[in-house]
């Protein structure tokens, strides 16, 4: 029998972020981010995760609080085409949606003369509950092949249905704590870390029966799989930054550390049934197995540049180190390059209470078709912002934001005769207040 792996619906699930970003990183954890987008030469209290080196040049001593929340909602849908599909054209359609109604963060700082200490709560990759309540294709197809095969023919796809879903979470958890200091009045630098913890939970089934009026097999379970896992790790991540300030010119420099992360299987129930067949192909998900899922290193460039008093843009540059990072069966191998990310934004501030805002990210990820599967797919994007940050009063602002990311397809091309085409889409709104003691 071809192994079967549920858990990996699951990963597909929650594998890959719910918000902006890598394959396996969060970027978003500010509402400024959602309404600019390129906050990479920000000097305010979201620079703690996008340019935590220019924490350095806040523009008074004391402490700034900021609380966040996003709502992030996505479709991951699959169009699946397999001979033995009995639909017309030999295809199925597959859906799957994903939720994450609630994502809290938390940024802080405490700035004293040169010094600026600073930490954060967000969550830094997942996100979300997600679910399949029709099964995926590859799982489909695999069974209808293996049906085939061990009745020698004998139950064509007809006589025959296949019920299955699958449930699952992924949360990576961040905690970061860092320090800035200001060497001198152009340059501020910046080290730190971030400690990550991954929980995520999966459940699934699947049954192929045959119906009730065929002969000798009327009636029995021909394929049976169950999933009930969890899995858990930890990882850290060292980080580095640079802040240059020239004038109206603002550069911002990060660099993440690549995080060594293992997730060990919490697994209470991980069985295959199939008619003729011996074993349990999901052995590998038992109990306490580990399986590699680093988070790729970052390196984040930005420019930013004061039009006038009341106008401000920036262009920045993210780049992911996807193919250095351990990935499950090292699927990273087949990537043609790391993520790279151009992000352009700006923000004008229409009154002395009212700033608006929109920016535009392009993500391209390097896909290959070995990288691609039903299991965990990713698709090449851009993503529209826009939002404003109201100032209530001197000390307490406002941000509120809509982002909105637009997919390409892609198209998996498996045999002369079977093939996938993966989409998705994607729409997160925001809501933060900053507060300045």
């Amino acid at each position: 029998m071809r192994k079967f792996s549920l858990i990996g619906i699951a990963m597909l699930i929650v594998s890959i972020p719910t918000f902006a970003g890598g394959i396996l990183t969060n970027t978003n954890q500010h509402v400024s981010f959602l309404r600019m987008l390129a906050r990479g030469a920000s000097i305010d209290i979201d620079g703690v995760y996008s340019n935590p080196a220019g924490l350095a040049f806040l523009p008074e001593d004391g402490l700034y609080l900021s609380l966040n929340g996003q709502s992030a909602y996505q479709t991951r849908n699959i169009k699946a085409t397999f001979p033995l599909f009995i639909e017309d054209g030999n295809t199925r359609y597959y859906k799957g949606k994903a939720s994450a109604p609630f994502i809290p963060s938390f940024q802080g700082a405490y700035k004293k003369g040169d010094w600026t200490i600073s930490g954060s709560f967000a969550v830094v990759g997942g996100g979300g509950k997600a679910s399949f309540d029709d099964g995926l294709g590859m799982f489909d197809s695999m069974v209808m092949g293996q049906v085939h095969t061990i009745s020698g023919g004998q139950i064509t796809p007809n006589m025959y249905s296949i019920n299955s879903a699958m449930d699952g979470s992924q949360f990576i958890y961040g905690v970061q704590l860092g320090l800035s200091y200001q060497v001198n009045d152009w340059l501020g630098v910046f080290a730190g870390g971030r400690m990550n913890y991954f929980t995520g939970g999966y459940e699934g089934f699947l049954t192929a029966t045959a119906h009730s009026n065929i002969p000798t097999y009327g009636g029995m379970e021909l394929v049976g799989i169950d999933l009930d896992c969890d899995q858990t790790g930890w990882g850290l991540t060292p980080i580095l930054g640079a802040d240059v300030k020239l004038g109206k010119w603002n550069i911002g420099l990060k660099y993440e550390f690549m995080t060594s992360l293992n997730l060990e299987n919490k697994t209470k129930k991980a069985e295959v049934r199939a008619m003729g067949n011996e074993g349990n192909p999901l052995a590998d998900y038992k109990d306490g197995v580990n399986t590699p899922s680093d988070i790729p290193a970052l390196l984040t460039a930005a420019v930013g540049y004061e039009f006038l008093p009341t106008l401000r843009a920036t262009l920045e540059y993210h780049h992911f180190f996807d193919k250095a990072a351990g990935m499950a069966n090292d699927k990273q191998k087949a990537l043609k390059h790391g993520t790279h990310e151009i992000l352009i934004g700006a923000e004008w501030d229409i009154a002395k209470q009212l700033t608006i805002s929109g920016g535009y990210q392009r993500t391209d990820y390097g896909l290959a078709d070995d990288f691609q599967s039903d299991i965990s797919f990713s698709c090449d994007s851009y993503s529209l912002g826009f939002g404003a940050a109201i100032k209530m009063t001197k000390h307490l602002t406002m941000n509120i934001a809509y982002f909105w990311t637009n997919y390409d397809d892609y198209t998996k091309k498996i045999s002369e005769t079977t093939k996938n085409v993966y989409s998705r889409t994607n729409k997160v709104f925001g809501l933060g207040v900053d507060y300045k003691f």
